[in-house]
């Protein structure tokens, strides 16, 4: 028996700042060409070498800034094309991989010129070279700022930002999901109806494994409900969902805050981006270090070591990107302690889960394939409301099998 998304099922897996990040990255590329036109129209125009050449550094930025940019649009526009069969949210993932290659090459480039001039120092002009680099860091800084508008790695904000602390439960048939909303301090709790009207009496009580028990009420607001109170860490508990006079439970457990937490909701295109802002300015950074201790003190090689540490911080940086963007193109799994509670939740009843897919769909996105052995009553109904309640998957197939009953076992239950 096979539990399948309907034939009307969308796949829009896309971040939940994608509009905003990709309108924030065509006005970065908007700010780097215009940087990158004047330095090569005014190297020209004033024969300065050290500005043609900044110029057409910056148009390697601009480059890569630009696959970020198409990989937003396309993702946007492709989003409901049905070639893709789990959708468009991992173009950002493939468009950060190819970034991060392209940085670690502009690296290699860095390093093997600054090895050059190690061994062949060339005579610098200081008079041109330190304004260049200090406008280069303000143009960074404000790229830099561009970016960080309304895009964040881990964004905390309505619907499918909180999916890591978002259950869903059914209450008298109606669908509610129930989450621990932590767009700002303190976290609180929301509840929004998924098939139909707010409900206008709702409650929470939860009880903590030491048994403590918690009420909070809930108020209209910003089209769902939220508790006046906040929520005191840890978010470990299992809280009931009072509806009128229909109860539902859900428990919630502190899965991993770190690596696999950032892995689920990190924006692999936003971040690319941001790491080519930011190896430019630290290289700027440590340009204008080495070319001012090059002109107080005549050390003419720290300009060239200078360019070797900057390679060394970018290609760290790019095998950080390059690890984390190919875990999700290559389907790993991202948190291991979800997988735990998952199986937790199937098996408790003696079902065995004997196949698990999970995966991420998108930024905050996560799709998961279960095969169970079942040896209970439990319907395929029950297995999405339990897997729900472990955490709001944006994709989910159950595929149930039940146990085979011995023929011994058979006979003795007839006779």
């Amino acid at each position: 028996m096979t539990d399948s998304p309907s034939s009307g099922h969308r796949h829009v897996f896309l971040g939940a700042s994608h509009g905003q990040s990709e309108r924030n990255v065509w006005a970065v590329i908007a700010l780097t060409g215009a940087m990158m036109v004047v330095e090569i129209a005014g190297g020209a125009m004033f024969g300065s070498i050290a500005l043609i050449a900044d110029g057409f550094h910056m148009s390697t930025h601009a480059g890569a800034l630009l696959l970020a940019a198409l990989a937003y649009s396309l993702a946007r526009r492709r989003a409901d094309d049905p070639r893709f069969t789990f959708g468009t949210g991992k173009f950002g993932d493939l468009a950060g991989f190819a970034s991060a290659v392209v940085l670690a090459m502009i690296a290699a480039l860095i390093a093997y010129e600054s090895v050059g001039r190690l061994f062949q120092p060339r005579p610098i002009d200081f008079a041109e070279a330190i304004p260049i680099a200090v406008l280069g860091l303000v143009v960074n800084a404000v790229s830099a700022w561009l970016l960080s508008r309304g895009g964040h790695d881990h964004h905390h904000g309505h619907g499918d930002d909180h999916a890591d602390e978002s259950r869903v439960v059914e209450i008298d048939g109606a669908l509610y999901a129930l989450s621990i909303d932590e767009d700002g301090a303190p976290p609180r709790w929301r509840v929004e109806a998924l098939d139909g009207a707010q409900p206008a009496d709702a409650s929470i009580a939860l009880m903590r494994p030491d048994g403590r028990r918690e009420t909070y009420a809930l108020a209209a607001r910003d089209g769902a409900l939220l508790s006046e109170a906040a929520i005191p860490e840890p978010h470990e508990f299992v809280a009931a969902l009072r509806v009128g006079a229909g109860v539902a439970e859900a428990a919630f457990v502190e899965l991993d805050r770190g690596h696999a937490h950032d892995s689920v909701h990190r924006d692999n295109n936003l971040r690319a981006a941001v790491v080519h802002v930011m190896a430019d300015a630290a290289v700027s950074i440590l340009v204008i270090v080495g070319l001012t201790l090059a002109r107080g003190l005549g050390w003419l090689w720290m300009d060239p070591l200078a360019g070797l540490v900057g390679a060394g911080v970018i290609v760290s940086w790019s095998i950080g990107l390059i690890r984390d963007a190919g875990a999700v193109l290559l389907d790993m799994n991202p948190d291991a302690r979800l997988t735990a509670a998952l199986r937790a939740a199937i098996e408790r009843d003696g079902d065995a889960l004997v196949d698990l897919h999970l995966w991420r769909l998108g930024p905050g996105h996560l799709g998961a394939i279960l095969s169970i052995e079942a040896a209970s009553d439990r319907d395929v109904a029950d297995y999405r409301r339990a897997a729900m309640q472990v955490r709001r998957f944006s994709h989910l197939t159950i595929e149930v099998e039940r146990k085979a009953v011995p023929p011994a076992a058979a006979r003795r239950s007839v006779a």
